[in-house]
C-alpha cells in the first residue's frame, strides 16, 4: 500500500464526500458529522491533529494539493497585446483618418487620362503616396503606443495584485505550532485557528468555539448572524465574516471546491452564457425594430422561444424550495436598483467629474472648428476653380477634397484632448507604485488623487498614532499603587495566584509574547496588543502563562464573553476543580468597577467595595493614570459554587443561565488596575505639524478614556495652547446632535464639528455619524473631504462612508481591508501624510499636463482653421499635426505625469471640493502662451518669408512639394511647444522652472528624445512629413523663437493674478454640477425597449468623443484589472461583489438582474413597494444585509438606529433568488462539472452594458 510520509495515501474521506458534507447547515452538519463518526473521527480521517495540525512536510503538502485541490481561484487570463491594439483601434477619429488615408492612397494611384496635366507634374505624382501612407504609419504608431502603455498598466495591476494576496494572511496549526501562511497556501485537513474580524478564506468544520458568531450575508444574503459552535452549527464557509469569538477549524474544502469557489465559477459561467443571451436579444431588437419601423405598429417586446435565461433557468430550480423565512423578504422594487446604479455611477471622484466636462467641452469646441474647416475649405476650393476660372469636373479633384478631408479631421485629432485619461491615469499608476514604497498600498486608484484634496483626518488612537507596543506600567493591587513593576512576593499569595491565572486564561490564546529574533531584541508581541501588555504583566511577575494555558486549554472553558465595542470587557468562565465555576473579566476600569462588589484590601483581606470607595479610587489611581496617557484595565472574578458560599461566592444548584449576561457580570470581585502605555510614535508630532500647516485638520476618534484621549492628543500636537477645541465622549456627543425626539440633525452636527478635535469613548457608530456629518456639511465654502483611519470589523461602515478609508495592514481586521480604499502597511499616521503629498501631486500633474496641453490645443487648432481660410491650405500638414499631438500627448503626459512630490506640496491650503481645475493663474498662463505663439506663426506665415529671405508656401498647388517657408513655421512651432513644456512644469507662478529638473529622469530623457526626433523629421523627413531640409541659419532662428517662450513666462508671471476676472477660472462650483456630463457617452443601448433613444447625431458626437471620457482605452485596461485585483482578493469572499466600488449587476433578457446580492437593510425593505414580476420570476428573495452591519447591537438598538439615519447601507445590489434554492442549484451544477473547473471572473464590463469605470 502506498503511503505519504509514513501514513496511507488513500485518505478516508473522499473530495465528492467533503463537498456534499459542507452543504448541510445547522443541526442536519451536526448529524452528518456524526455519520463519520465526530470531528475527531474527520480529522484522523484527514490525517491532521487537532492540537499538533499537519506535519508540514513538503511531500504531505503536495499530496494533499494534488488530491483535494490548492486554495486558489484561477484568475482571467490577461488581455493579450493584440487584444489591446484592437481596442485602440477602435477610437473614432483614428477611424476616420485611417479611412480619408486608405482613400487619399487609393487616389495618388489613379491616373485619369488628362490631357491638360502640365509635364513638370509627373515628378511630383511619384510622391502622392507618401503623405497617405505617412498618415497610416502614424496612426499605427500612436495604436501601439497606446497599446503599450495599457499592456504596461496591466502588468502593474497584475502585481499589485498580487501584492494585496500576498498580504492575506492566516493562523493555523502546523507541527504543533501556531504559524501566519498565506491564504493561497492554505490545505484541507490545516487545523485553522479564527477570530473576530477574520474573513474565512476556507471552509471548514468547528473543533472549538467560544461565542462564535458569523456574517453569512455574503453567501445566503441573510444578515441576522449566525451563532456557530460545534453542536449547534459547525459549518463555517469561505467568503463570510466573523463578527465575534473565536473558535478552531479543521479546514475542509478549498478555491474552486469552497461554497465561494463553487459560486464564482458558477458566475463565470453565468457571464458566458449571458453574453451569448444578451448578442442575442440585439439582434432580436434589431429585427423588431426595423419591422416596427416598417409596419409602424406600436412597441412590442420581443420574446425569445426556446431559451431561458439564467434568471429563468434558476427560477425553475429554486420552485418548491421557499425560503423558510419568507415572511421577511420583501423583493426589492425596481425603482430602487436604478436609484442604486445611478448612486454607484455618481461616485466618480471629483477630479474624473471635472476632466470629462472639461474633455467634452473641449471636444465640441474642437468638432465645431474643424467642421468648419473643412466646409470652408472645400467652398473655396469650389468657388475658385468651377466658378472663378470656371473649370469643368474632372476625376482628379475628389483627391483635393479628401486631402481637404484630412485636414480637418487632423484639426480634430489635434482638438480632442485623448492625452488627458492617459495623463490621469499614468500619473495615478506611477503614484500607486511609489506609494508602496511610502507603506501605502492602494486598493481604490482614485483615493490617491482624493487624498491630495482631504481637508480632515479623523483617526484612531492605538496603533496608529501611537506605537502599539503596549506594557504595564502602573499597577494598584491590594491597595498599593506601585510605579514600577512589583515582583510575586510583595502581592498576598491568593490573590497573585488569581491575578495570573486571570490574565492568563482570560485573554484569546491567539495573544503570545514571543522571544525576539536576536538575543538583544525586545520580546515580539503576537496578537492583541493589551492582552500581550497584560501577558507581558504576568511575566514579569515571573509567572509562565503558557504552562497555566496548557492545563487549561481551549476546550475546558465553559463559556467566553469576548470582547466588543459595547460591552469594553471580556469574561471566560471555567470549571472549578472542586466544583462549581469561576469567571474571570476583564475590562475598562470605570465600566468593571461599577460592576464590582468587593475589593482586595491591605495584605489581601476581603473588602465590600462601597459607592464611596469606587469614587475614591477613580479620583486618586484611575484619573491620575489616565491624565498620564494610560489605558487603565481592571481585573476582576466572581465564584460559582454548589456548596456552602463566601460572602463574595454565589450558591448554585444547577449550572447558571450564561446567556443572562447583566446577572453573571455583577458582585465581582476586583483583583487589580493596571495602567498600560501606549507611547506616542517619535514621528507622529512633525507629521501632525505638517497636516495643520498644509490646512488639514487632524481628530482623534477613540474608544479609550476620556482623560487618557487628551494627553495623547496634547502629546501628539492635536490639541494646541491657545487653540479653541471641545473634547466630547460618546454620551455627550451623541446628546448634542439629536434633537428631542432622539433624531440625529445637521445643523446641530455643524454647531459641533468645527471645534472638535477629540471624541472618547465613542462607538464605531458615533464614528460614523461623525464623518457622514462632516461630508454633508455645507458650513465651510469649499466642503470638506474626509479620511478617515480605522482597524475594526465594526469600523466597516465609517472607512465606506469616508472619502478615503484607511485600514491598518498590521492591526486591522480583514473586514476593515475590505472597506477601505488605502491600507496603511505600517500602521503608521506619517504615512497618512506621505499619502496627502502623492495625493496633491497626483493633482499637479494633471492641472500641470492641462496648462501644456491646452496651450498647444488653442494653438494649433487656430493656426489650422485660419490658415484654411487665408492661406486655403493649413500651414501644418496631417503628419505633422500628428506628430505633435504624439508629443503633445502621450510624450507629454508620460513627462509630466511622472514629476516627483516636494514638500512645498505640503505647504499650501488644499484645494476642496469647489476649486477650479484651471485656476487663473494657469490660464493666464495658457491664454499669454497661446497668444506669443499665435503672434509669432502668423507673422512667419504672412511676412516670414520676406524676413528670412525665402521663397513663400503660400497659395502651392495642392500636389506641390513641401516648401522651406512652412517647415520653417512647423519647426518653430515644435520648438516653442516643446519649450513650454518646462514652463509647464510649476503651475503656482513659481519664476524657477528649471528647479528640480534634473531630478526626473523620465521628463528630460523624453525632452532631448523629441528633440533628436525632431531634427531628423526636419532634415530627413522630405515628403512623408512635408519638410525640407534647413540651414544652420533658420534652424537658429527657430531655437531662438523657442527659447522666446521661456522669457514670455517670465514676463506673464510678472503680470499679477488676482487683478484678473475670476470668470477666467474654469471648473468651479460643486462636484455634483459635474455628474450629468459624466454620463454622457456612458449611455451603451443594450434595454430593448428603452423609451428615449438618442438621435442618430447625438450617438455619433459621443461615439466621436470616446477618447474624451475617463473611461476610456487606457482605463479600459485598467478597470478589468482593478475588477480582478478585488474579485480575486475577495476569491474568499463574495463580499466584495457587494462593495459600492465593484459593485455589480448582471443584465438579463429585459433588464432583470441575475444575481443582484442586496445591501438594504430588512427596516428599509419594509417600505420597498413590490414590484410587478413577469410571471416566471416568482421567486422567493432572500434577506438582504447592510453592507457591514454594527456587530454587538441588540436587535432593538440596531433598529433605532436605523431609524435615526445612522446607517446608511449601500443599495447597490439586489437578490432574487432564495438562498437555499441558490444553494441547490449550485449544488447541483457543481457536481456535473468536471474536476478541473476553468473558471472566469466576472467582468463588471458588462454590468448593464455599463462601463462604469472607476480609476
Amino acid at each position: 500500500m502506498a503511503t505519504i510520509d509514513g501514513r496511507p495515501a488513500q485518505y478516508g474521506i473522499s473530495l465528492k464526500q467533503l463537498r456534499e458534507l459542507m452543504e448541510h447547515r445547522g443541526r442536519e452538519g451536526v448529524m452528518k458529522i456524526s455519520e463519520f463518526g465526530g470531528i475527531h473521527e474527520l480529522c484522523k480521517k484527514l490525517y491532521t491533529s487537532p492540537n499538533e495540525g499537519l506535519s508540514g512536510s513538503k511531500a504531505d503538502e503536495e499530496h494533499r494539493r494534488e488530491t483535494f485541490g490548492s486554495n486558489v481561484i484561477p484568475p482571467k487570463p490577461p488581455k493579450t497585446f493584440l487584444t489591446l491594439v484592437w481596442e485602440a483601434l477602435q477610437d473614432v477619429t483614428l477611424i476616420i483618418l485611417e479611412v480619408a488615408a486608405l482613400v487619399s492612397l487609393g487616389l495618388s494611384f489613379y491616373k485619369p487620362a488628362d490631357e491638360d496635366a502640365p509635364v513638370l507634374q509627373e515628378e511630383e505624382e511619384h510622391h502622392g503616396w507618401i503623405e497617405g501612407l505617412a498618415i497610416l504609419i502614424s496612426v499605427i504608431v500612436v495604436v501601439i503606443v497606446t497599446a503599450f502603455n495599457d499592456y504596461s498598466k496591466e502588468r502593474q495591476f497584475r502585481g499589485l495584485q498580487n501584492r494585496i494576496e500576498g498580504e492575506h494572511k492566516f493562523s493555523v496549526i502546523r507541527g504543533g505550532e501556531v504559524c501566519q501562511i498565506s491564504v493561497g497556501d492554505i490545505l484541507v485537513g490545516d487545523i485553522a485557528q479564527v477570530k473576530y474580524g477574520d474573513l474565512l478564506p476556507a471552509d471548514g468544520c468547528l473543533i472549538q468555539s467560544n461565542d462564535l458568531k458569523v456574517d453569512e450575508s455574503s453567501l445566503t444574503g441573510e444578515s441576522d448572524h449566525v451563532k456557530k459552535g460545534s453542536d449547534i452549527d459547525p459549518m463555517v464557509l469561505s467568503g463570510t465574516h466573523v463578527m465575534e469569538g473565536s473558535g478552531k477549524m479543521v479546514v475542509t474544502a478549498v478555491g474552486v471546491n469552497s461554497q465561494a469557489g463553487i459560486i464564482f465559477t458558477l458566475l463565470g459561467a453565468a457571464v458566458d452564457e449571458q453574453e451569448a443571451e444578451i448578442k442575442k436579444m440585439k439582434k432580436e431588437a434589431k429585427r423588431a425594430n426595423k419591422q416596427k419601423s416598417l409596419t409602424g405598429e406600436s412597441d412590442v417586446r420581443p420574446q425569445i422561444k426556446g431559451s431561458q435565461t439564467p434568471t429563468q433557468r434558476q427560477t425553475v430550480a429554486s420552485e418548491g424550495t421557499k425560503s423558510e423565512s419568507e415572511g421577511n423578504h420583501v423583493p426589492q422594487s425596481s425603482s430602487t436598483s436604478a436609484a442604486a446604479e445611478t448612486g454607484h455611477k455618481k461616485e466618480k471622484s471629483v477630479l474624473q467629474a471635472k476632466l470629462t466636462k472639461l474633455a467634452i467641452q473641449i471636444g465640441y469646441a474642437g468638432s465645431t472648428i474643424a467642421v468648419l474647416t473643412v466646409i470652408i475649405l472645400i467652398i473655396q476650393f469650389c468657388i475658385k476653380t468651377f466658378v472663378i476660372d470656371e473649370k469643368p469636373w474632372k476625376n482628379t479633384y475628389a483627391n483635393n477634397l479628401v486631402k481637404h478631408l484630412i485636414i480637418g479631421v487632423t484639426v480634430l485629432v489635434v482638438a480632442v484632448p485623448e492625452g488627458l485619461p492617459l495623463a490621469v491615469t499614468l500619473s495615478l499608476a506611477y503614484s500607486v507604485k511609489k506609494m508602496m514604497k511610502d507603506n501605502n498600498l492602494v486598493r481604490h486608484l482614485d483615493a490617491c488623487e482624493t487624498m491630495g484634496n482631504a481637508t480632515a483626518i479623523c483617526s484612531d488612537k492605538t496603533g496608529t498614532l501611537t506605537t502599539n507596543r503596549m506594557t504595564v506600567v502602573q499597577s494598584y493591587i491590594c491597595e498599593k499603587l506601585c510605579k514600577v513593576l512589583p515582583t510575586l512576593s510583595d502581592i498576598p499569595q491568593h490573590v497573585g495566584n488569581l491575578i495570573t491565572m486571570g490574565i492568563s486564561v482570560n485573554s484569546a490564546y491567539t495573544s503570545n509574547i514571543m522571544a525576539g529574533q536576536n538575543p538583544g531584541d525586545l520580546p515580539i508581541q503576537v496578537g492583541n496588543k493589551t492582552e500581550c501588555a497584560l501577558l507581558g504583566f504576568v511575566q514579569g511577575l515571573g509567572v509562565k502563562y503558557q504552562s497555566i494555558r496548557e492545563e487549561i486549554t481551549e476546550d475546558k472553558f465553559t463559556r467566553v464573553y469576548t470582547f466588543n465595542s459595547v460591552r469594553k470587557s471580556m469574561g471566560t468562565v471555567i470549571p472549578r476543580p472542586n466544583g462549581g465555576y469561576r469567571l474571570y473579566t476583564k475590562g475598562a476600569s470605570e465600566i468593571i468597577m461599577k460592576k464590582c462588589a468587593f475589593i482586595y484590601g491591605h495584605e489581601g483581606t476581603l473588602e465590600k467595595f462601597t459607592r464611596d470607595m469606587q469614587e475614591r479610587l477613580i479620583r486618586e489611581v484611575i484619573e491620575p493614570m489616565a491624565c498620564d496617557g494610560l489605558r487603565t484595565i481592571s481585573v476582576a472574578y466572581r465564584d460559582f459554587v454548589p456548596g456552602k458560599a463566601a460572602i463574595n461566592e454565589v450558591h448554585i444548584d444547577c449550572e447558571p443561565n450564561w446567556d443572562d449576561e447583566e446577572n453573571i457580570m455583577t458582585n465581582l470581585t476586583c483583583l487589580c488596575v493596571v495602567g498600560i502605555e501606549d507611547p506616542v510614535r517619535p514621528e507622529v508630532p512633525d507629521a501632525i505639524r505638517k497636516c495643520q500647516r498644509a490646512g488639514i485638520t487632524v481628530r482623534m476618534v477613540t474608544g479609550d478614556n476620556i482623560n487618557t484621549a487628551r494627553s495623547i492628543a496634547s502629546k501628539c500636537g492635536i490639541l494646541r495652547p491657545n487653540d479653541d477645541f471641545l473634547i466630547l465622549e460618546g454620551k455627550e456627543f451623541n446628546r448634542r446632535i439629536r434633537d428631542s425626539n432622539g433624531d440625529i440633525q445637521q445643523h446641530l452636527i455643524d454647531k459641533v464639528w468645527p471645534k472638535l478635535r477629540v471624541l472618547a469613548r465613542s462607538s464605531p457608530t458615533d464614528k460614523y455619524t461623525l464623518v457622514k456629518g462632516i461630508i454633508d456639511s455645507t458650513v465651510s465654502e469649499n466642503r470638506e473631504v474626509v479620511a478617515v483611519t480605522g482597524d475594526g470589523t465594526n469600523d466597516g461602515p465609517a472607512l465606506k462612508k469616508a472619502d478615503v478609508g484607511f485600514a491598518m495592514g498590521i492591526a486591522g481586521t480583514d473586514v476593515a481591508k475590505e472597506a477601505s480604499d488605502i491600507i496603511l502597511t505600517d500602521d503608521n499616521f506619517s504615512s497618512i501624510v506621505k499619502a496627502v503629498m502623492w495625493g496633491r501631486n497626483v493633482y499637479d500633474s494633471i492641472a500641470k499636463f492641462l496648462q501644456f496641453q491646452l496651450t498647444v490645443n488653442v494653438v494649433a487648432v487656430i493656426v489650422a482653421f485660419i490658415g484654411a481660410c487665408a492661406v486655403q491650405d493649413s500651414p501644418l500638414k496631417a503628419v505633422q499635426m500628428l506628430w505633435v499631438n504624439l508629443i503633445m500627448d502621450t510624450l507629454a503626459s508620460l513627462a509630466l505625469a511622472t514629476e516627483f512630490p516636494t514638500p512645498d506640496l505640503l505647504l499650501r491650503k488644499p484645494y476642496g471640493r469647489t476649486k477650479p481645475l484651471i485656476s487663473r493663474t494657469m490660464m493666464k498662463n495658457i491664454l499669454g502662451q497661446a497668444l506669443y505663439q499665435l503672434v509669432i506663426i502668423f507673422g512667419l506665415l504672412f511676412v516670414g518669408d520676406l524676413i528670412l529671405d525665402i521663397e513663400s508656401g503660400r497659395g502651392q498647388e495642392l500636389n506641390a512639394g513641401p516648401t522651406q517657408h512652412f517647415t520653417i513655421i512647423f519647426n518653430t512651432f515644435v520648438m516653442m511647444t516643446l519649450f513650454n513644456e518646462i514652463n509647464a512644469r510649476k503651475i503656482h507662478g513659481q519664476r524657477n522652472v528649471i528647479e528640480g529638473l534634473l531630478t526626473n529622469p523620465i521628463f528630460y530623457t523624453i525632452w532631448i528624445f523629441t528633440m533628436i526626433s525632431q531634427v531628423l523629421i526636419i532634415q530627413y523627413g522630405k515628403m512623408a512629413f512635408s519638410t525640407k531640409a534647413l540651414s544652420l541659419d533658420q534652424w537658429l532662428w527657430c531655437i531662438f523663437f523657442g527659447v522666446g517662450t521661456l522669457v514670455w513666462g517670465q514676463l506673464i508671471t510678472s503680470v499679477p493674478t488676482r487683478k484678473l476676472p475670476k470668470i477666467l477660472s474654469w471648473g468651479r462650483g460643486h462636484p455634483e454640477e459635474y455628474t450629468d456630463a459624466m454620463h454622457l457617452g456612458e449611455e451603451r443601448f443594450d434595454s430593448i425597449d428603452s423609451d428615449k433613444k438618442p438621435r442618430a447625431g447625438q450617438i455619433l458626437w459621443i461615439r466621436g468623443l470616446t477618447r474624451l471620457q475617463t473611461q476610456l482605452r487606457v482605463i479600459r485596461a485598467f478597470r478589468s484589472t482593478l475588477e480582478d485585483l478585488n474579485e480575486r482578493r475577495s476569491m474568499h469572499s463574495l463580499h466584495s461583489l457587494r462593495s459600492p466600488r465593484t459593485a455589480m449587476q448582471i443584465p438579463v433578457g429585459g433588464g432583470y438582474p441575475l444575481y443582484n446580492f442586496n445591501l438594504l437593510s430588512k427596516h428599509q425593505q419594509q417600505q420597498q413597494p413590490k414590484p410587478s414580476l413577469p410571471a416566471q420570476q416568482n421567486v422567493s428573495p432572500a434577506m438582504l444585509p447592510p453592507d457591514i452591519s454594527y456587530i454587538d447591537e441588540d436587535p432593538l438598538q440596531h433598529q433605532r438606529s436605523l431609524n435615526n439615519g445612522l446607517t446608511q447601507p449601500n443599495p447597490s445590489i439586489s437578490t432574487n433568488i432564495s438562498a437555499p434554492a441558490l444553494s441547490q442549484r449550485f449544488s447541483e451544477i457543481a457536481h456535473s462539472l468536471p474536476q478541473q473547473i476553468r473558471y472566469n471572473n466576472i467582468e463588471s464590463k458588462h454590468s448593464n452594458g455599463q462601463n462604469e469605470t472607476r480609476i
